[in-house]
């Protein structure tokens, strides 16, 4: 393993990590600072206008009906392309997700939390509802996944 290409991977990932915590924090590690606080507000609006800390707080504590009841779905629809767009951003600044089509295994997720918090009021999953924050969460799995085959059948069409 080259050991400067190891350092870039771990540096990489650590942005990747931070953007998790909040997006726009690993622009800032990166020194992005215009394109990072540009994040961060975009992450706050969207946050406050969506009562997005309300429905954590309310889904953590068992509270899901309460949850949708607060959620504004109108701003709560962007967060999540603004989510993992930060941490594909923050990620391939630091000089990782070089290879090809690999923007893709944030993509998928993306689009895939985005239908999900539409259909979060309706889904239940062994008659349970999951709500706002829970069925979201778990549409990251497929999300991932599907952004995975794509990019293995893009990847075979360059072999070929």
């Amino acid at each position: 393993m080259n050991v400067e290409r190891g350092l870039n991977d771990v540096d990489a990932r650590e942005k990747l990590l931070w953007c998790m915590v909040l997006p726009g924090f690993g622009q800032i590690l990166n020194r992005r600072y215009f394109k990072g606080t540009l994040i961060i507000l975009l992450g706050l609006v969207i946050n406050v206008q969506s009562n997005f800390n309300e429905v954590i707080y309310l889904s953590l504590n068992g509270q899901v009906q309460e949850s949708i009841q607060q959620t504004n779905y109108q701003w709560l629809l962007f967060y999540p392309c603004l989510y993992f767009f930060s941490m594909w951003d923050a990620y391939r600044d630091a000089g990782g997700g070089n290879a090809p089509n690999s923007f893709l295994l944030f993509l998928f997720p993306a689009y895939i939390v985005t239908v999900g918090v539409m259909y979060s009021p309706k889904v239940k999953l062994f008659g349970v509802l999951l709500g706002v924050l829970w069925f979201p969460l778990i549409c990251i799995i497929p999300g991932i996944a599907i952004g995975f085959f794509i990019k293995r059948i893009f990847g075979k069409d360059k072999r070929q």
